[in-house]
């Protein structure tokens, strides 16, 4: 912990040389991490890639960022390390606690990311507006025991504000979530918005529109 301590009042750039020297992290030149307590198991952070102001990431296997992704400010992810000696999750042994971002992928601001089994957010896809919830593990009333599945997030998606994203859920690669949804389940059909609690298929998207055929991340 006071290591942790130490290291976060660095400047930028002789912070990142600790954080890959002390921890054994893999964070490019080109990427970097603002104000925030960012302190998994294992870090990548490709080129390009960023992690705004306040935002805390605890107790995660991993954390991989590929390139010119970003994690904006004031986000809160957490999980339930693997190799905890608590009785939790210990049924789940291929269980993976970890958040993945493939290249050009965002998560926006103020969202809640429960990494207790993996997570991974697809190609030129958006975790876009405020307060969403991603949650990966729950109570199994049947069994009476914590337990949890992953959530995957195609590529080229959008994702609205105010979301609940539940675990064993998956969006399919060009497809939008609609606002204030509860995704509960795997759909498959691509070039689809989904909306609703839960959500379901609503509406056909054009495949010509142009969110989907980005070359940059950012959208001006």
């Amino acid at each position: 912990m006071l290591l942790k301590l130490v290291t976060f009042f660095f400047p930028w750039t002789i912070r990142r040389i600790l954080l890959n020297k002390c921890f054994g992290y893999k964070i490019d030149k080109k990427a970097k991490i603002g104000m925030s307590w960012i302190f998994p198991k294992d870090l990548s952070m490709a080129s390009g890639a960023t992690i705004g102001h306040f935002t805390v990431a605890i107790n995660l296997d991993r954390i991989e960022m590929g390139p010119d992704t970003i994690i904006g400010r004031g986000n809160w992810i957490t999980g339930f390390p693997t190799d905890s000696s608590s009785p939790h999750f210990r049924h789940q042994t291929n269980r993976k606690a970890r958040l993945i971002l493939m290249n050009s992928a965002a998560i926006t601001k103020n969202h809640h990311i429960d990494c207790t089994n993996l997570i991974q957010i697809g190609r030129f896809s958006t975790i876009a507006g405020y307060q969403s919830q991603l949650l990966t593990h729950s109570i199994n009333v049947r069994n009476n025991q914590q337990d949890s599945a992953p959530i995957y997030i195609g590529d080229y998606t959008f994702i609205g504000t105010n979301v609940v994203i539940l675990g064993g859920s998956s969006l399919p690669n060009y497809s939008v979530l609609g606002a204030k949804s509860l995704l509960n389940k795997s759909f498959t059909k691509q070039w689809t918005l989904y909306a609703g609690v839960p959500a379901q298929a609503v509406q056909d998207i054009p495949s010509d529109s142009k969110y989907f055929h980005r070359t940059q991340g950012f959208v001006y």
